[in-house]
């Protein structure tokens, strides 16, 4: 068993076991390692401490069970883990900057630690060649784009730091879908797209969700993006479920993309990523 293996193991049974007292030892013969060379490889591997991956794990399955379901905030932190209403509280609050009952009371979308899978920072995708690992489906190809293509749409500065905490971005596409239909010379099933850029606010990049249109006709509280000519690298993935696809999904293919792909081939992009969404069938 290799070292990253032996963590993912451990990081599985983690997530089975959630809602059970979790120690560092157990962890470690889960691994096959010492406790002393776990905590370290695992920090290594995932970025955080142990502890504090089990906590935000158990904050991510509570936080999506209060948003589907009543009952007591009590049963939900017993049942995820916490030992009593108090520390769920501070911790729910410290993490999303609401508390459990506010949440609730108004839910917004949520962006949470996801759990690590590092199967796919083993495997060299060929072009053209569709790989099956972490639990999505992965394709990647160069093309060259010889036309622009324009958007209009909403933007915002979010933060660059990948923590935990309100889900700007999803909130974005939620005020852009309200206002889509006020939009004019819209492209019809054309791709919508979200673009992270470089920021104008020190410690933030910009984020744009918008629609293709035909011309970058200037529309009142809206903003254009275009898609410059070049070449592109595209990596094509799909997912169970929407929600599956723009969180979990999205995440592996972009560290995979700039952590593992590109520079295993000695590319360097230029400094924007584009999403685009396709509608399909079943």
């Amino acid at each position: 068993m290799q070292a990253w293996d032996s963590i993912q193991t451990s990081i599985k049974w983690i997530e089975e076991n959630l809602s059970e007292k979790i120690e560092i030892e157990k962890l470690a013969d889960i691994a096959y390692l010492s406790p002393f060379y776990y905590q370290r490889l695992f920090y290594r591997l995932v970025g955080k401490p142990v502890m504090e991956y089990v906590k935000l794990r158990r904050l991510a399955n509570a936080a999506d069970y209060l948003a589907a379901n009543q009952g007591r905030i009590l049963d939900v932190a017993f049942n995820f883990g916490f030992e009593n209403h108090e520390t769920f509280t501070r911790t729910f609050k410290a993490t999303y900057g609401m508390t459990p009952e506010d949440f609730r009371a108004n839910p917004r979308p949520l962006s949470h630690f996801l759990m690590p899978d590092f199967t796919l920072n083993y495997y060299l995708v060929e072009e053209n060649v569709p790989l099956v690992a972490d639990g999505i489906i992965l394709e990647i190809r160069k093309t060259l784009l010889e036309n622009l293509r324009m958007f209009i749409g909403l933007s915002i500065q979010n933060p660059i730091a990948d923590t935990p905490g309100v889900d700007f971005l999803s909130e974005l596409w939620h005020h852009f879908h309200d206002q889509k239909q006020s939009l004019t010379d819209l492209i019809p099933n054309g791709n919508e797209a979200g673009v992270s850029s470089p920021g104008v606010t020190s410690g933030c990049f910009t984020y744009f969700a918008g629609s293709e249109v035909n011309s970058l006709i200037a529309q009142p509280g809206f903003t254009p993006w275009t898609m410059p000519v070049g070449e592109y690298v595209i990596c094509s993935f799909e997912a169970e479920s929407f929600y599956l696809l723009t969180t979990n999904a999205l995440n592996k293919a972009r560290d995979y993309m700039f952590k593992v792909w590109l520079p295993s081939h000695n590319l360097i992009s230029d400094p924007f990523m584009v999403e685009l969404y396709f509608n399909t069938s079943p």
